[in-house]
């Protein structure tokens, strides 16, 4: 039987570092177990609720975003050569990762998505972070689902974790 989270993230095969790849399925399979939602619900729902009527869900926006932010890498690694270190392993995991708390903020009231109280007063980056850690994810890794939103405006990112935002914001920003 295949795993339900390697069908909704055949990405996370990309992953050339096995013990990555392993915590990173980890956390995902962590996240729906503690979620209201199912694997199923996720290719459904849509990717914002901060969006009126959106149309794109939640894992059509997810994989768009690990697709541009591997595509971006590769372009920069091909143009800058040895100018720009890039590991895929982290960037790939990252950006899987970086919403992955969102499975804790939402709930399901009388069948409709919303956000719950825990997503309320804890935010998919810092509830990603911690899931992350639960399975000792690489610093690294936390850093990108910890910067890849507004909370990571203040400081400094990695160029991994610049590359995630970008992309994330890439494939957000044209549906608002």
């Amino acid at each position: 039987m295949e795993n339900p989270i390697l069908k909704l993230w055949p990405e996370i095969n990309w992953i050339e570092d096995t013990t990555l790849r392993e915590k990173t399925l980890h956390a995902w399979e962590f996240a729906l177990e503690q979620s209201p939602l199912s694997a199923e619900d996720l290719e459904k729902i849509p990717f914002s609720l901060l969006i009126k009527d959106c149309s794109i869900s939640f894992m059509n926006h997810k994989r768009t975003c690990v697709q541009l932010a591997v595509d971006i890498a590769k372009r920069m690694q091909q143009n800058f050569k040895s100018a720009v270190e890039i590991n895929m392993d982290i960037l790939i995991s990252g950006a899987i990762l970086i919403d992955v708390g969102k499975l804790l903020e939402y709930e399901l009231d009388e069948g409709k998505l919303v956000t719950g109280r825990a997503g309320r007063l804890v935010r998919h980056p810092f509830s990603g972070v911690g899931i992350a850690a639960r399975f000792d994810l690489p610093p690294e890794v936390l850093h990108i689902i910890g910067t890849h939103s507004k909370e990571g405006d203040l400081g400094t990112r990695t160029v991994e974790s610049i590359i995630v935002h970008h992309a994330d914001f890439v494939s957000f920003e044209p549906f608002k």
